[in-house]
């Protein structure tokens, strides 16, 4: 006689969902990431050691003292510098999530705590989405100064730029808020050594043994909301404003309207450059593309605005010139 098999008893056939459910819930989650960071040889470990130290130091000192210099400065208090102020803060706060750990881990254990990837995460994504936003509002600020002179104080008035910066941020606290939570849904059960030497959300979807759908669908949706909507903004002002330029007539005019933008428009290639270059090349070129835009664009925007900014020069000139006074009456 056949063995006739109860249907409360008959097994449902197995779907991939199923294996995959089994396999999180009989895997140990992973409590530590293991960083490859870079060459194994150690003339190139001290080579990029003081290299990198040396880019922190200079982060540092550029970002803290145009921080400085602007608030110091009265000539420096309008529109522009107080969001070049911002700017700098940010790129402070981006290079030191980044720099700080890698310079470690030269001479240390290349590795990071779950808790640290999460909190890298989070703050990376913030400072990130927050210095593409504050691009857009420096764009938007050049547009008005060029395109509508006469109305510039009204329309770029102290409580608007508070508005704009503060919406930056805040745009920036939603990318970081959604980055986390998209990390909190990943498992780790496989490998959990990334190949980079800092924590990021699209290196650890990839390692992630979990269903990343939802993963995936936080990145693009934020991606495209957040990224692309600060880009075409700033796309859009700097169309005005070249059609502007070009409708000046003397060539004296277009040169003084364009320096007042070339600062800005260098920032943003480089930025938005070495992001794409990151995010687009295959992982063999990603390192030295992520080194570019999380060590060097930090440390190259303060330059950038100093050495290109007559105002910028001047206040810094005449800084230097009260301390060396000042040094020189106390040595008398």
């Amino acid at each position: 006689m056949a063995y006739l098999q109860s249907p409360g008893l008959q097994s449902s056939p197995r779907t991939p969902s199923h294996i995959q459910l089994m396999a999180e819930s009989n895997c140990t989650q992973a409590t530590e990431f293991s960083l490859t960071g870079f060459s194994e040889n150690l003339v190139t470990q001290v080579t990029l050691f003081l290299m990198l130290l040396l880019t922190y130091v200079a982060t540092i000192l550029g970002n803290l003292g145009m921080i400085v210099l602007i608030r110091a400065s009265p000539q420096l208090h309008s529109p522009m510098y107080y969001f070049l102020g911002n700017l700098a803060f940010v790129d402070f706060c981006s290079s030191t999530i980044i720099t700080p750990k890698m310079l470690v881990d030269f001479v240390s254990e290349k590795g990071i705590a779950y808790a640290g990837c999460v909190a890298q995460v989070f703050l990376f994504d913030l400072f990130g989405i927050t210095e593409c936003f504050l691009l857009a509002t420096m764009a938007y600020d050049r547009y008005v100064a060029i395109c509508h002179p006469l109305v510039y104080p009204l329309v770029v008035s102290p409580k608007c730029c508070f508005q704009l910066v503060t919406g930056s941020y805040i745009m920036g606290l939603t990318n970081g808020i959604g980055q986390t939570i998209s990390m909190s849904s990943l498992s780790f059960c496989g490998s959990s050594v990334i190949d980079l030497f800092f924590c990021d959300i699209s290196s650890l979807i990839s390692l992630s043994t979990s269903n990343t759908t939802l993963s995936h669908i936080i990145l693009r949706s934020l991606a495209i909301s957040l990224g692309v909507s600060s880009s075409l903004a700033i796309l859009v002002s700097y169309m005005a404003i070249i059609s502007t330029i070009l409708s000046i007539r003397s060539a004296d005019g277009k040169r003084k309207a364009f320096s007042t933008c070339a600062s800005h428009l260098t920032t943003v290639s480089i930025f938005y450059g070495t992001a794409l270059f990151m995010y687009l090349k295959p992982s063999s070129d990603r390192k030295i593309a992520s080194v570019f835009y999380t060590v060097v664009t930090p440390m190259l925007n303060p330059f950038i605005y100093s050495l290109r900014n007559k105002e910028v020069r001047s206040t810094l000139r005449r800084a230097m010139n009260k301390l060396y006074i000042g040094e020189g009456q106390c040595l008398s």
